[in-house]
């Protein structure tokens, strides 16, 4: 097994084939994860997993689990829960607070987080430079503040947006943020979803599996699309009373 360590300020990567095929997707090893890492990672459809002892780990999954966004699907539930409860969906109102939310979440199967201080340092360093957005879901408490109840957030580089993780401290909030994001996303350009792994949540969405040759090609392709609008900070569905506001440090 041969692991590349990727020179610093060279963000070059080897194509990922070979990783696919002997060393379970892990296609090299970085002591550095900046903005110009990150966008090369991504458009080679690599992303960085976890960290250890200073090294970034950078994989490639396939077959890639992706969503095109016509084919979002919202089942029965879901749809009378966005019928019929109070919510507020916003984009990019509260990034830093939704990364860290996805952090401190438990995963089943997984000991602790791998969104490290230094992922989110990463992240937060790639939205403020306009390529990581995020999808924020509020429920209004009993005194009419909406608190954060759950949210996703990505990266975004031409014409996809790579889903990064997802977090619900309430039920159906991260379902119901996820289910605006996606017609939001379509609405500014987006033509496909990467949503990384295969899961029976992105599955009653509507996703599907892609071989990773074809996620590749695709990649090549819409990567260098520009959106037809940017995504901005904004609102984009609100059933609560005219009365609930966002908490102060919010916004």
């Amino acid at each position: 097994m041969n692991i590349p360590l990727l020179p610093p300020d060279d963000y070059r990567f080897p194509d990922p084939a070979y990783a696919l095929a002997e060393c379970d997707g892990l296609v090299g090893v970085s002591t550095d994860m900046d903005i110009g890492r990150l966008l090369s990672a991504y458009r080679n459809g690599i992303f960085p997993w976890h960290s250890e002892r200073g090294y970034i780990y950078w994989f490639a999954t396939a077959p890639r689990t992706v969503l095109l966004p016509h084919k979002l699907h919202i089942g029965k539930s879901l749809a009378k829960t966005l019928r019929n409860k109070p919510y507020r969906v916003s984009v990019n109102l509260a990034f830093s607070e939704v990364i860290a939310a996805c952090a401190a979440t438990e995963r089943p199967n997984q000991q602790g987080s791998w969104i490290a201080p230094e992922f989110q340092a990463a992240y937060t360093a790639l939205h403020r430079a306009g390529h990581a957005h995020s999808f924020e879901c509020w429920y209004p408490d009993a005194d009419g503040i909406l608190q954060l109840a759950g949210g996703l957030y990505g990266v975004q580089i031409g014409r996809v947006f790579y889903g990064e993780s997802m977090f619900a401290r309430h039920a159906d909030a991260s379902k119901t943020a996820f289910s605006l994001a996606v017609p939001h996303l379509a609405q500014c350009g987006i033509e496909l979803i990467d949503c990384q792994q295969d899961t029976d949540h992105l599955r009653r969405f509507g996703s599907e599996n892609m071989a990773f040759d074809d996620f590749q090609t695709a990649l090549h392709r819409l990567n260098r699309l520009p959106l037809i609008q940017n995504i901005r900070p904004a609102v984009l569905a609100d059933t609560c009373m005219p009365s609930a506001k966002f908490p102060e440090q919010s916004c």
